[in-house]
């Protein structure tokens, strides 16, 4: 196949869009480009493609800040193409071609598939091609597929969310919930362990609630045990669920399925009822705690984490100090705290009692800092365990001045260790003993216990060695290598994970 050109995608927001950008770069690359080389200077790209996110208050004077960047660029480069997708796309259709007319194609959630086609008519028509679809034409797990990890993979099982929360504009964007066919999910995942896969995060915008398209209430649990019996599969995950939605059986098959993580992210939100009752949360702080009860019960050994909204419309001190209270109770190993920021199109960006920026702001200190002392009491409990670690790459920013590597435990706490003396690499797994904790990471300064190089380093070291053969200008750029991140900053709450 001719080579096109290069190609370039910028992603904003959650997991969700993270999983389409893995799909907007296979289908590109189907089409015949190649991404460009690590190091490519800003516009340099053939073809640069947003992948946006629309929960932050300014997500768009973001967007209309990097486009407005790339104006001379384009002038300068009428060849080069410029493609707008993903929420705020979807969110303000032909808003985005008139306040950057050099666009060359905007694409909505729905209709990902359709970017290489819309990219070759905007060159042959010489005119910016904006379609933006209503209901979902592909599930996107059906496209193909660019992904960035040799051994980790994401694997969405719904797209859409039937909540209302008043904060969200995401049901708004990516529609209502549509299931995929169990069967179709777990051949997905074989297929992936097939190439050398030993982690998968089922992925969903209320991922506990899936089954509700089929009719089934239990279809999530079946999934976590079904996906139990594929061999080969060393870790699974999932994110996000909703408390609604947490069931019993959910908690008994993540007890009772080997490879299914001691790791449970669940948001709160709020700790105070009334706030959770604006926010049109459909449980209370007695039931959310009951669940975090029942998973410690079933799971001693849990890692849990989750999100928080400080300074929601109308949320006194006593509100904010009922949150605290089931901090304190809860004893998150992680909280993604956020101060509350309108979303354009939200019913809560229009209700009374909007928060003075100084009083969210000192409550968000208060929250950051009760989370960081229970998160370092939570990880000095690891001192002194053994902990299987999957190695990952780019994780620790100061590895290679320390002489460690980093991983993630089966928790997904991540884990800096001595460099063994016999040689790893990303996917294989390293027994160490933790010697140290600190709030966001734990430590281990002796020797490693055992290496097990797994099928997950082979997958590592073929795709390195294939992208190093490819000839200088046309790379495709070592990939990065690591478990799917915990949820992401711009992940806030309403971005479609729960």
């Amino acid at each position: 196949m001719d080579v096109k050109g290069t190609y370039e995608v910028r992603t904003y927001g959650c997991q969700m869009n993270v999983h389409d950008s893995e799909r907007l770069s296979g289908l590109l690359e189907d089409a015949g480009y190649v991404r460009a080389p690590e190091g490519t200077a800003e516009g340099e790209a053939d073809v640069v493609v947003f992948n946006t996110c629309a929960v932050r208050e300014n997500a768009d004077n973001k967007l209309y800040g990097n486009l407005g960047r790339l104006a001379p660029v384009k002038a300068r480069r009428p060849g080069m193409r410029i493609a707008v997708g993903g929420c705020l796309a979807q969110k303000d259709r032909d808003t985005i071609v008139k306040k950057a007319p050099w666009v060359d194609v905007v694409f909505g959630t729905h209709n990902i598939g359709k970017l290489p086609v819309l990219l070759e008519r905007a060159r042959v028509q010489e005119e910016a091609q904006v379609e933006i679809a209503e209901s979902l034409e592909a599930f996107p797990s059906t496209l193909p597929t660019r992904r960035e990890s040799a051994y980790a993979a994401w694997v969405s099982i719904s797209v859409g969310c039937n909540n209302t929360c008043t904060f969200c504009i995401v049901p708004a964007l990516r529609g209502k919930e549509k299931d995929r066919r169990p069967g179709d999910i777990l051949a997905e995942v074989e297929a992936l362990v097939a190439e050398g896969v030993t982690e998968i995060t089922l992925l969903g915008q209320n991922v506990n609630a899936y089954g509700s398209d089929m009719g089934d209430r239990e279809a999530f649990s079946k999934l976590l045990r079904a996906c139990g019996t594929i061999e080969g599969l060393e870790r699974v995950r999932f994110t996000s669920p909703h408390p609604r939605d947490f069931t019993d059986d959910v908690i008994a098959a993540m007890a009772e399925t080997p490879n299914v993580m001691p790791q449970l992210h669940m948001p709160l939100q709020s700790g105070s009822d009334t706030v959770l009752r604006a926010m049109r949360r459909s449980y209370r702080q007695e039931r959310f705690l009951g669940i975090i009860e029942k998973v410690r019960a079933a799971m001693p050994d849990a890692a849990i984490s989750t999100d928080i909204i400080v300074g929601f419309p109308g949320e006194t001190e006593e509100d904010f100090e009922q949150t605290l209270h089931v901090v304190r109770e809860a004893r998150f190993a992680q909280a993604f705290t956020f101060q509350y920021s309108k979303r354009p199109g939200t019913p809560a960006a229009e209700m009374e009692g909007q928060i003075p920026k100084e009083v969210v702001q000192a409550r968000y200190e208060r929250l950051v800092a009760l989370q960081e002392e229970i998160s370092w009491e939570e990880n000095k409990k690891q001192v002194g365990r053994t902990l299987e670690v999957m190695v990952a790459e780019g994780e620790g920013r100061k590895d290679d001045a320390t002489r460690r590597l980093s991983g993630r435990a089966p928790d997904n706490r991540l884990v800096h260790f001595a460099k063994p003396d016999e040689p790893v690499r990303p996917g294989d797994m390293v027994t160490v003993e933790i010697t140290y904790a600190a709030p966001h990471h734990l430590l281990a300064e002796g020797p490693a216990k055992a290496v097990r190089r797994t099928r997950a380093g082979d997958a590592w070291e073929k795709r390195n060695a294939a992208a190093a053969e490819k000839p200088k200008g046309v790379m495709l750029g070592i990939p990065t290598i690591g478990a799917p991140a915990p949820l992401p900053e711009a992940s806030a709450p309403g971005c479609g994970l729960a």
